[in-house]
């Protein structure tokens, strides 16, 4: 991906210092060219640069990180990945299958990517765009859609909510589910993609524990696992109850589930990689 691949169009959605700063960071890739993983690099040599801190958290300069152009260099780059893609078109296919879904809340929805191409798909659907710190570029591109619209506060209730990759980011995952929850209709349903693992330095570890116990808690708060799509990235629920949460025994669990972090990862990945090489090492069959 570089921004040669971009239309007059789309280049004028740009400001000129985003542009600057876009055309800085790029410089540092090989040939102007980007792959996730120097996206990744790239998304990290901002928060240094902004003197961010994972453990010890300043939500002014996270405010900065999350307001800087790197992210719309994320949203370019979206547009552009095949994996990316895939993803998304895959979440389009779901919500085609249930006609009752008529309103959508994508939560964190970024540049937006995700939902022009349910609009392109859907035209009936209406949705809006929780996005705290959106482009210019974001905002522009997706003005042309009467379906969608950016909103800094929740105020309604939706038949569906998609939430990709944006509960590692934040310290209080739980909290921020329950009230994700709280938006969705019963009978609803959320599509829910986590990546509880340290791929960037925005990724928090506090959070990390809820890559093997988060099902756990959506469970308790009233959603019921229905299924899956792109191989586990996306998992489906669907909201049965509204149930009454019980805070004490929820911040019990959590804490519990923290205290169990290094051993769930004995169990689920240093045991597997082991038996993995010894099964390479030994030839062994697999099993």
């Amino acid at each position: 991906m570089n921004l040669e691949s971009l239309s007059s169009e789309e280049l004028s959605y740009i400001s000129e210092s985003e542009m600057a700063e876009l055309e800085r960071l790029l410089a540092l890739t090989p040939h102007n060219q980007l792959d996730l993983h120097q996206l990744w690099r790239l998304m990290d040599l901002v928060w240094d640069e902004l003197e961010c801190d994972n453990k010890n958290l300043d939500l002014h300069k996270i405010s900065n990180y999350y307001r800087h152009p790197v992210w719309l260099l994320n949203g370019l780059f979206i547009e552009n990945h095949q994996l990316s893609l895939e993803h998304r078109q895959a979440i389009v296919n779901w919500i085609s299958k249930y006609p009752q879904i008529s309103k959508v809340l994508d939560y964190g929805g970024g540049s937006g990517t995700l939902d022009r191409m349910l609009l392109k798909a859907l035209p009936s659907l209406h949705i809006e765009i929780y996005e705290p710190f959106p482009s210019e570029y974001a905002l522009k591109k997706s003005a042309c859609f009467k379906g969608i619209k950016f909103i800094d506060k929740v105020t309604s209730h939706y038949d569906c909510l998609i939430c990709t990759d944006v509960l590692e980011h934040v310290s209080a995952p739980i909290k921020l589910l329950s009230e994700m929850i709280g938006f969705v209709n019963i009978g609803g349903y959320l599509l829910i993609a986590n990546h509880f693992f340290p791929s960037i330095k925005c990724h928090l570890p506090c959070t990390f524990h809820l890559r093997y116990t988060f099902d756990e808690f959506a469970s308790l708060m009233g959603l019921e696992k229905i299924g899956d799509i792109q191989n586990g990235y996306i998992n489906i629920y669907h909201k049965i109850h509204n149930r009454e949460i019980d805070w004490i025994s929820l911040k019990e669990k959590e804490n519990q589930s923290k205290r169990m972090f290094k051993f769930n990862s004995f169990i689920y990945e240093f045991i597997p990689r082991c038996i993995g090489k010894a099964k390479q090492v030994l030839r062994l069959p697999k099993f």
